[in-house]
Formats: structure tokens, sequence, C-alpha cells
């Protein structure tokens, strides 16, 4: 006992001596708190006595044993280092707010490939720096992500994080028209200015996506004065971009823009085998897709005061597509050789037009990290595609079948309000408020017809459309702060859903309405200067999109067809997350482990219809069970050389049926990539990148491992102000996707193959400006 009371006694002793040192970290012509940088006490002989990072909020609380005059460091990208010295003479001492300094040649060295790490592993998220990545710059928003720790981006362009599809995708903070529909694929990477991972968000973000969430923020840093840059890329297959931005900052106003104009092609191949008793059938498609794109995103930030900021800005982004498929079926029932042979050829062109006006007010006040913003965003587009099908039999007797046309109109409309406040209950405490509105309205239209007598008639009754809307009422209250070396972060959201749906010739009725809590809970302790141990729970909601409600068809395919289901209810998960990050110099650890129950799940449910033809529709099941293991680590072993590596294996168990299906399964799968980036000289980079994804499976189907490598270099000229990037992804066209699929009497296998390998090379030259960059003051969305 008395060995006890001494152990007390000296850490009591030991804990009184410690002497606190506070602040914040802002910089100086932004006025916005620098998040994340680095912050170390060093005694008169230089030798670390303590170390930190700021917060979200730019505050950081160092912990130091002796007192005397020590030497205070502050550093981040893009800024000057700050030295000071400060006095430690017992208790907390508040050094206050300090003001960074924009770092004019480091700011140049952040667009220099290579120069700066491109992905930063921080306690509540992974932020993806796009402009660092050699591969980034070439490509597309889908490219950018295929680069991020456990993001996989599928080349029908689905969006999964750690293997799970259920991820909400957010532009801005915000939900977007720009991440459905394939749109990412269309928008250049070189327009987005980071991407920020959270596995486990807080009650600020909406409580939609079981996965986690995904926020693009799009470019909105600009130097002060006029400046602005023009980008050329060509490639193979053809993949042409042109993307002029020109900017002008003055001390009341800051006027951003970027115009983008597009122009790929695509070359697929597709094929599927199917096995039926003693029939098959196989199927090979040949698809040339060409896509037009262009797009517009200005803007204007108005300084009111040095605390008081509006922002507007308008995004246009229209496509014109036109896509050629060819599909050559040959059928055969227990003969050696076919005894039939069928061939469709089809064509489609699809326009759409979206539109986005956003609305931003932010006011500061004297207190340090007070804050109320206020935003408003509204979205309008308007989609339309026609196919025209053509069908013929050209064995043992060539022969036409009539011909098919659909046309499919969809245009949405929708409308968010939100506002948050942010309120210190002293150095250590936040309280954050927030409320949301968003409405939104959807109009779907369907026709199929079919020639007979020289004219088109209705084919199979297809000739319908979906009325749908969505209110969504939302607001959170949560609290955070330290105690020692604790930091917490505590909330809840409510959320009101209201959906109203129905087929435009009274084909159906669908009314839902539901009202739910969601509380989250983050929890980390800092075992020392590098060191943090992360504890997180979230719970989540998946609501089905609009695809997976819309119940029409794609007739492309003769044997083969996706349909959605307006009866899918939302799906609702339990998030656990417990993680540890262990930061230095060279390395950066973080190894992750987490659990996730969801409540009726959807997945995929295949079968044949009457005409077997197989169908394939999302269904609710009865519950799932997910746990899992993620290792992201970055290595820095020379400072020119930078190794990245993430690996992630997670098992599942699913239980429930469907339609006498028995979806009783369990199985895992992992995933992972690799990748390397080298700076050869001060103005030549060579990256390196590989992918693998392990055998998955369903209770329906599996799918065989795939792998995949992309390779990059980049070139920097005339001071920075010219740039060279070669890049080639897919290099050895081994990305291709094997499915197997079961039932009680057939067998049915596809291959997909997207596009092959594509070389690009692309041009970029900056105009001069002055290169103090002022960040614009956007709403609590932690963009």
């Amino acid at each position: 006992m008395r060995t006890i009371l001494i152990l007390i006694f000296c850490f009591v002793c030991t804990a009184a001596a410690a002497q606190t040192l506070t602040g914040t970290l802002t910089g100086r012509d932004t006025h916005i708190p620098v998040a994340y940088a680095t912050v170390s006490l060093l005694d008169t002989l230089g030798k670390p006595l303590a170390g930190t990072m700021t917060d979200e909020k730019g505050g950081f609380l160092l912990k130091c044993t002796k007192q005397g005059t020590f030497t205070l460091i502050c550093s981040s990208v893009g800024y000057q280092t700050l030295q000071r010295s400060v006095m430690l003479s017992g208790g907390k001492t508040d050094a206050g707010s300090l003001l960074l300094i924009p770092d004019t040649r480091q700011l140049a060295e952040v667009k220099v490939s290579g120069q700066q790490s491109a992905l930063r592993l921080l306690p509540d998220k992974k932020v993806f720096e796009v402009g660092k990545d050699v591969f980034s710059q070439n490509g597309s928003i889908s490219d950018a992500l295929n680069g991020i720790p456990s993001v996989a981006v599928s080349p029908q362009g689905e969006v999964s994080l750690r293997g799970n599809a259920g991820v909400t995708v957010l532009v801005n903070g915000r939900r977007s028209g720009l991440t459905q529909g394939g749109a990412l694929e269309q928008l250049q990477a070189d327009q987005v200015e980071r991407i920020e991972v959270i596995t486990s968000p807080s009650a600020r973000y909406d409580a939609s996506g079981n996965a986690g969430i995904i926020n693009i923020v799009l470019k909105k840093n600009k130097k002060a004065g006029f400046n602005g840059q023009i980008k050329m890329v060509a490639g193979v297959p053809n993949d042409t971009r042109i993307n002029p931005s020109i900017n002008y900052k003055s001390d009341k106003f800051n006027f951003f823009s970027t115009f983008g104009m597009r122009k790929s092609d695509y070359k697929g191949i597709y094929t599927s085998d199917q096995v039926t008793g003693t029939a098959t059938m196989k199927m090979k498609q040949d698809e040339k897709r060409h896509d037009d794109g262009k797009m517009l995103y200005f803007g204007a930030d108005y300084f009111i005061s040095d605390k008081r900021t509006m922002t507007a800005a308008y995004l246009w982004h229209g496509t014109h597509d036109h896509d050629k498929t060819s599909l050559n079926y040959n059928y055969r029932n227990t003969a050696p050789a076919y005894d039939s042979i069928l061939q469709r050829n089809g064509e489609s062109w699809e326009r759409r037009n979206y539109h986005q006006l956003e609305y931003n007010y932010t006011q500061l006040f004297p207190r340090a990290r007070q804050k109320w913003t206020v935003d408003l965003q509204y979205d309008w587009w308007d989609s339309d595609k026609d196919w025209a099908l053509a069908t013929g039999k050209l064995y043992p007797a060539i022969s036409d079948y009539p011909g098919i046309r659909t046309h499919t109109r969809d245009a949405n409309r929708d409308l968010l309000v939100q506002s948050d406040w942010v309120q210190p209950l002293g150095k250590e405490t936040m309280l954050e408020l927030g409320i949301k509105s968003e409405n939104r309205h959807v109009q779907y239209d369907f026709l199929a017809q079919q020639q007979a007598d020289g004219i088109y008639v209705t084919y199979d009754g297809l000739d319908n459309g979906l009325d749908y809307n969505e209110r969504i009422q939302g607001a959170y209250a949560q609290l955070g702060g330290k105690q020692g070396k604790l930091s917490y972060l505590g909330g809840l959201r409510l959320e009101l859903t209201g959906i109203r749906s129905s087929g435009r010739n009274g084909a159906y009725t669908n009314n839902k309405d539901y009202i739910r809590l969601f509380p989250t809970m983050h929890l980390d302790y800092a075992l020392s200067a590098a060191s943090t141990v992360q504890a997180h729970y979230s719970c989540r909601i998946s609501r089905p999109s609009l695809g997976q409600l819309s119940p029409y068809l794609e007739l492309t395919d003769l044997n083969a067809q996706n349909t959605g289901n307006p009866d899918l209810n939302p799906a609702y998960s339990d998030l656990y997350e417990l993680g540890f990050l262990f930061r230095n110099s060279k390395v950066t650890i973080n190894p992750s482990l987490y659990f996730q129950y969801t409540d009726a799940p959807i997945t995929n449910y295949t079968s044949r219809n009457h005409d077997g033809t197989f169908i394939t529709l999302p269904v609710n099941i009865g519950k799932e069970i997910r746990q899992g293991f993620e290792l992201n680590v970055m290595y820095n072993p020379l400072n020119a050389l930078q190794i990245n590596a993430d690996f992630n294996l997670y098992h599942f168990r699913q239980s429930g049926a469907y339609k006498n299906f028995d979806f009783g399964f369990s199985d895992g799968s992992s995933s992972g990539r690799f990748s390397t980036q080298w700076k050869l000289s001060t103005s030549l980079s060579a990256q390196g990148r590989y992918y693998f994804n392990g055998l998955s499976a369903t209770a329906q189907s599996h799918t065989r491992a795939t792998h995949w490598a992309d390779f990059g270099v980049s070139k920097n000229l005339l001071s920075d102000r010219l740039s060279l990037v070669a890049d080639v992804t897919n290099v050895f066209d081994t990305r291709r996707y094997r499915t197997t699929t079961t039932g009680p009497d057939y067998v049915f296998s596809t291959m997909s193959r997207f596009n092959g390998a594509r070389y690009r090379l692309s041009v970029v030259y900056k105009f001069k400006g002055n290169a103090t960059v002022r960040e614009a003051k956007s709403g609590n969305r932690s963009f």
C-alpha cells in the first residue's frame, strides 16, 4: 500500500509541475484558423520538449514539465514558419492568436508534383490533396478517387468505401447532381482542391451513407491580383481537354472562374456465358462511347469587413454523349454447333445540363472561433436519352426483327437551406448547433416503342413515368473539447424524411415518412505528441437512390437487364471504429478496426422472367454484420521519395430472404494499393501505383480478383510556370471484372472491360500573379 501511495504522490507532483501552453493559429490575410499545423516547443539547445498539431479550429495545447524561456515553432504548408519565444512560469500560459504569413516560395512549390505529400492522415479524416498527385493532374475525379485509401470506383461509376457501396459523395459539403449518373467521370480532377474521406462522420454531417462520407472540395483559393492558367490534354484513345481559369483578387473582392471542355472516346468489351440445362448462350458486346462535356464555374467573394464575408457562385455542366454498341448472341441446345445467331446494333444519344447556384454568408465575432454561417444551394438539371435498336437473325436464315427505340427524360429541382452556429465555451470546449432543410422534386419519363407496319407503337406496355418528391429536415447539436490528453466530440442529429412517389399512369403509389435520432461520439487520446488512439461511433442511414427506385428497364441487352424497386426502404447502420495514428517526420501509420451492424441492407437479387431474361433489381434483406481491418502507411525514407500503401480486409455475414430465396451467407474480401512518388530532380517527378481487389462473393454470385497499374511522370519548366505531365492508366490492360451468378437451373457468367490502357499528355501554363492566397470563409461543413 505504501508503494502505491508513493507512486500516486509522485504522479500528482509531476502533474502539478506540468506547464500548459495554449494558443490559436490563424492566417494573416484570411483570418481563417489554420488546421492541422505542426506546433513544437524547443529548449535553448534546440531539443524538442513537446509537440502537437492544431485542431480544426486552429487551436493547440502543449504540456511541458519545465519552466523557463523556450522557443515555439509553428509550421504549415503554404505559410512561413513562425518562431517565437515564450515564457512558462507555472500553470497555464496563453500565447493568444498567432498569425501565419503566406509563403510565396512554398506556395509555388505546392504546385510542383511530388514536392509535398498528396495524402494526409488526420485524426478524423483522410485528406487527399488532388493537385499534388500526378495521375489526378491528367484524369477525372474518378481517377482521383481511385488513388485514395480504401476508396474504389467501379467501371460503371459506383463509388465504394472499404468494399461498401453505401457511401455518400458530397460536393463542397453538400449533396449534388455532379455525383450522379457517371458525372464524376466527366469532371476533371484539377478542378478539385482536395477530397476528404470520413469513415465515421460527426453530427455536423448529414446522416446519409452507412459506409461514410466522401467530400469533394472544388477549388476556391485564389492569389492576389490577376492570375490564371490554361491546361491542354491529349490522349490515346482520344481524350482531348482544354481548361482555362482566370481569377482576380482585390481587398474587397475575389473573383474566380474556370472553364472546361472535354472530348473523350472509350472502347469497352463485355462478354457473357449462360448455361441452362443442356442449352448454352454466348454473348459478346463491343462498345464505342464518345463523350462531349463542357463545364463553367465562376463566382465571387465579397469581403464586407474583416469579419463578414459573402460568397456567390454558379456552376454549369453540360454533356452530349454518343454511343454505339454491337451485341452478338450465339445459341445452341445439345449439338456442338450453334443453331441460332442473333445480332443487335444499338446507338444512343444523351444530353444533360446541370446548373447549380450557391450562396454563403459567414459572420465572425471578436471572440475567437465564434462563427455563424448561412448556406443556400439550388440545383436544377434536365437529361434526355434516346436509344435506337436494330435486331436481326444471322443464322440459320437471315431475317430482321422490328426495330425498337426508347426515350428517357428526367428533370430535377433541389433546394437546400442550412445555418450553423459555433460557440466557444471556454478555451477547450466548443458547442455547435445547426439546422437544415432540403426539398427535392424529380420527374422521370420512360417510353419504349416497336416498329410495326411502318409506324412505332408502345412496346410491352413501357410508357410511364415517375413523380418523386423528397423532403429532409434536420437539426443537430454537438459538444467538443479537450481534457488533458483526451479530445472528445459528441453529438446528436435529428432527421425527418418525407417521400412521395407515384407512377404517372397510376401504376403504383409509394409514400414513406420516418423520423430518427442519429447519435455520434468521437474520442481521441494522445499517448504522445506523435501517437493517438481513436474510438469513434456513429449511427447512419442509407436511403435508396433514384436509380434504385425507378422500375423501368433499359432494353439494350436481350438477355440481361437491370431495373429499380419502388418498394425499397432505407437501411440503418451502427458504425464502431477503433484506430491508432502514429506520425513522425518519416512515417505515418494508421491501423483501424471497424464493426458495422446494418438493419434491412440493400443488395441485388437476380432472377429469370418468363422470357428467360435475367432481371437484376435491388431488394431489402434482413440484416448484415460487417467487421474489418484497415491499414494505411506513409513512409518517406528519403526527402525525394514517398511510399504509400493501404490494405483493407473485411468479413461480412448476411441473413434474410426474398421470394423464397435465402440470402443467408458469409464471406470476406480484401483490397489495397501501393504507390510510390519519386522526385528525380527539382523539376522532375515520377509516380507509380498498383491496385488489387480480392475475390468477393454474395449469396448469388462471386467476382474474381482483379489488379491493374498506372504510371506517370511530370516535368516543370520556366520557373515552374510551365508543366508537362504524361501518364498511362491500366497500362497492362488487366482491369477486367469477371462475375458468375448461379441459380436453381442456370449459371450466368460475365466479363466487363470498360476501357483498355489510356495514354495522356498535358501542358499547363500559369499566368503570373502575386502569391498571397486567400481562403474563402465557407460554412461549418469542414471543407
